[in-house]
């Protein structure tokens, strides 16, 4: 029999700014040097670093003495095996715990906010002394669960990508995406800047900025906007929403297939037309990402999985 001390807890734990200044220049006096010759305040790196430093230290003490405790960086989450019944916590920012959602299949999530006064953390209910309360009782089955529905891309080069804010289709550089859209019985021959495909966590990310250009633009026009276009997806919702930035409408291109949903059992599908630079990257993550260029074709929908947060 199996119990909760036997239990394996991942703890998922990011490089601060300053981690990642000191790899960049080698020490800490250069990356040092590089931010105040730059005009920056070096001491607000400094205390966001030992904050964090603080904060993995005191959730690891508070892990051990309930489970075993396997530490692990974000970078290496695309080549981690979870086992079925591990407890995940992760410690960071919002971004953390989204990009850790992604790699988990029926793992629980405990999402911990490190520092309070610098991440609002929508994302991270929990700070590290509310630990020895909390992961006990996520071992025993005992907390509430919030379910988080995922987007997937599928290419037809066998290659699949979710995410759990939006998905990203277009270029890598700042030219048109040519591709054909196709939703239900609607499609069109496209150059824009890309499609963003959000879920509803990602609802009130990048897809409410483009609802907040478009309504701006409308408006200084006299457009009225239908109330409520803009509101935000539950997180659970069992449904995409696809925006298609900048339209080109050309003699070979249309902009009336800009806007839309994706309900579970349906179907979006893009066909890139670009020679070379087209891509698919997941919850802003550009280097997590997959070729889109011409010939490949990717179906959008619902993921058959969801993510599980812990409340």
């Amino acid at each position: 029999m199996v119990t909760a001390i036997d239990r394996k807890i991942v703890l998922i734990t990011r490089q601060t700014r300053l981690d990642e200044l000191i790899a960049r220049f080698n020490t800490l006096q250069q990356a040092r040097f590089y931010i105040e010759h730059l005009g920056a305040d070096f001491a607000d790196y400094l205390a966001e670093q030992r904050t964090y430093r603080e904060a993995i230290a005191a959730t690891e003490a508070h892990l051990l003495t309930v489970g075993r405790v396997q530490r692990v960086d974000r970078r290496y989450l695309g080549n981690f095996i979870f086992a079925e019944d591990d407890l995940v916590v992760v410690l960071g920012q919002d971004g953390l715990v989204a990009n850790t959602l992604k790699y988990l299949d029926g793992q629980r999530v405990v999402a911990v906010n490190p520092d309070r006064t610098r991440w609002d953390g929508v994302l991270l209910p929990f700070v590290p002394d509310d630990l020895p309360r909390i992961v006990p009782e996520a071992l025993a089955g005992r907390r509430p669960i919030r379910s988080v529905t995922m987007a997937r891309a599928s290419l037809n080069t066998g290659l699949v990508l979710d995410a759990v804010n939006d998905l990203f289709i277009g270029p890598r550089s700042h030219v048109s995406a040519r591709y054909t859209l196709q939703v239900a019985a609607a499609q069109e021959r496209q150059s824009s800047s890309g499609i963003i495909v959000s879920t509803g966590l990602g609802s009130t990310g990048w897809l409410k900025s483009l609802f907040a250009g478009w309504s701006g633009a409308a408006a200084s026009f006299g457009v009225p906007v239908p109330d409520g276009i803009d509101a935000p997806l539950p997180w659970d919702a069992g449904a995409l929403r696809f925006f298609v930035r900048e339209p080109f409408p050309s003699r070979t291109t249309g902009a009336s297939l800009v806007f839309g949903s994706v309900s579970a059992g349906e179907t979006m599908i893009v066909v890139s037309e670009m020679a070379e630079n087209g891509v698919i990257f997941s919850d802003g993550m550009e280097t997590d990402s997959l070729e889109f260029n011409a010939g490949t074709q990717a179906t959008i929908s619902v993921a058959p999985r969801q993510g599980l947060l812990v409340v």
